[in-house]
């Protein structure tokens, strides 16, 4: 009777998973479609609009410092309800097209260049100033918000704030609880960069995995490859990462001096998550498109 008594009581204190705060069953099999560098250009912008009214791109998240800005700040003025959140960046990796940070340049001398821009990655450059980091990314908050766009989530450019030390990610992680913002944060990341597990407390949201396309895949491959990861995907909440805009004259330019992340790719994203094939995928796999603000509002 005290033992039985004694592991019902240890049963009701074991947390809910974010399926089951969500009304799913725990091994139901969630999906957040996000697109990210929104922002950008204009190309990337037309192409991610069209994404997330057609209802299969769900979520999506805006880089403040890029030229491409204000078409998306009005556009989330005008839909309240989208779910943008806000792509955080701290670097600009074309070589042709660049942009540099919202605060002001001396401010912040560890994130630029000798040409005022952000770095092209941060392999080179010298140590990163993680107050410096704290502060440029209150300023990409505070502009956006002046602006009129109300983030449902953060996130990272080429996830910097997540792969630089422990010290970048707290700094980032203070950001987001200021703000009251989860950040995207995954579980299967914390097997290779310990410091974001124990850096977390007991109310960051934390999501279950994450599925981005990486440059070894074919082009005839593409939509293969995210049918295969559709159909094995495993229970819980899952983030696919996919980069959307239309392989026209603008896109081709601004990414000319590679295919990584260009235009072609990013039309190839476009087709895929806008297809009837894609739609077909869920229904097929039982699969329920969950966003952002879903997510925030349980974890509450």
């Amino acid at each position: 009777m005290i033992a039985g008594a004694c592991i019902s009581t240890h049963a009701q204190t074991i947390p809910k998973s974010l399926a089951e705060r969500l009304g799913y069953a725990l091994d139901a099999k969630l999906v957040i479609v996000h697109a990210d560098d929104l922002g950008m250009t204009h190309s990337v912008n037309a192409a991610s609009i069209k994404g997330l009214e057609s209802g299969l791109v769900n979520s999506a998240s805006i880089m403040v410092p890029c030229p491409w800005f204000p078409e998306m700040a009005e556009y989330a003025k005008a839909h309240p309800d989208a779910d943008l959140g806000l792509h955080l960046t701290l670097t600009s990796e074309r070589v042709f097209y660049r942009w540099g940070p919202v605060a002001a340049k001396d401010e912040v001398p560890s994130l630029v260049d000798a040409n005022g821009y952000f770095h092209l990655n941060w392999t080179g450059p010298p140590s990163i100033n993680a107050k410096e980091v704290e502060l440029e990314l209150r300023a990409q908050i505070e502009r956006a918000l002046a602006m009129g766009v109300r983030p449902t989530h953060l996130d990272s450019h080429q996830y910097r704030l997540f792969e630089n030390g422990k010290e970048i990610f707290q700094s980032a992680l203070r950001v987001a609880h200021e703000y009251k913002l989860p950040m995207f944060m995954v579980r299967d990341w914390f097997a290779d960069h310990p410091y974001l597990e124990s850096s977390l407390g007991p109310d960051d949201l934390v999501v279950d995995h994450t599925v981005t396309i990486a440059p070894g895949v074919a082009p005839e491959k593409w939509a293969d490859f995210y049918a295969t990861a559709l159909k094995n995907l495993r229970p819980g909440v899952t983030v696919f990462i996919i980069h959307l805009a239309f392989e026209d004259e603008e896109m081709r330019a601004a990414t000319r001096e590679r295919d990584t992340w260009g235009a072609a790719w990013r039309q190839r994203d476009f087709n895929f998550f806008t297809s009837a094939g894609f739609r077909a995928l869920l229904r097929e796999q039982d699969i329920k498109l969950v966003t952002w603000r879903e997510l925030a509002h349980a974890a509450k």
